[in-house]
């Protein structure tokens, strides 16, 4: 007897529920933007997600969050996701940003300098466009937000794996394009380790700079310790972060939260952490 009462019950109620009108509209989380890019001679897409005072407080400027790998697919909607929750006035983690997500065409091409190596070359047969890409960046992606968006002139950039590999190079040799890197799993085994052979110019009094690494193998989580120190130096503006109970799959996003509350609470919020 108590069966046939379960079983009416249920079917009832998903009829009822089969029976209810509702009204469906999209979900939209920010902008997409997409444009020919003259230095890349291709189509490009960014997707730009807005915090929730930019439409009501229209005299507000903000900071800007650059994130590679930044396609919905990638790392966007999770960063985006950090972003608004660290800016929460219960968390004051981070100031409310604008976040950039600079979508994808080919990571291999656009995240890595030539490499010496021939087995880099053959592996990335498209690689070693780094130079044509930190090029759009500064030429066209971020004179593009300037002009589209109220930001105040601040701005970090998140790279990892192979975009952590790019992020250092930029922080190497372009340091004045970004004010903070956010560098996790970095790629810097990319020709040799030649960019840890470098000396990076103009680099880092004035910026901050978070090194994150997981449980990655002994190469991965070397070179990360290796950056880390070259930048050091007892700078109190130089973040390193290992997270042993990830690996280089999943440690971004712990990471990436870490290095908010780093970066920004010292930097922009006087609350010193470490």
């Amino acid at each position: 007897m108590l069966r046939c009462w379960i079983f009416t019950y249920l079917f009832l109620m998903s009829s009822f529920s089969l029976g209810v009108e509702v009204d469906k509209s999209p979900l939209i989380v920010g902008d997409s933007i997409s444009f020919s890019s003259a230095i890349l001679d291709e189509k490009r897409t960014l997707n730009v997600y807005l915090p929730a005072s930019y439409q009501r407080d229209t005299k507000r400027s903000y900071p800007v969050i650059y994130l590679l790998d930044g396609s919905m697919n990638e790392d966007f909607v999770h960063i985006a996701g950090l972003l608004q929750f660290g800016s929460f006035s219960w968390i004051n983690m981070l100031p409310e940003s604008i976040l950039v997500g600079v979508v994808n065409v080919d990571r291999k091409r656009d995240f890595t300098f030539p490499s010496a190596k021939k087995l880099d070359r053959q592996e990335f047969p498209t690689s070693g466009g780094s130079d044509n890409f930190i090029g759009f960046l500064d030429g066209e992606v971020q004179p593009l937000i300037e002009n589209n968006y109220r930001v105040n002139g601040d701005s970090t950039l998140i790279g990892q794996s192979l975009g952590g590999l790019l992020a250092t190079e930029i922080l190497f040799k372009r340091a004045d394009l970004f004010d903070n890197y956010i560098i996790i799993s970095p790629s810097l085994w990319w020709s040799g380790e030649s960019l840890l052979k470098k000396v990076p110019k103009d680099c880092c009094d004035d910026k901050s700079v978070y090194v994150g690494v997981g449980k990655e193998g002994e190469v991965m989580e070397r070179l990360a310790r290796t950056l880390f120190n070259k930048l050091d130096n007892n700078k109190n503006n130089i973040h390193f972060g290992y997270f042993e109970q990830l690996d280089h799959g999943d440690t971004l996003h712990l990471a990436v939260y870490d290095a908010f509350d780093k970066i920004f609470n010292t930097k922009y919020l006087g609350d010193k952490k470490d």
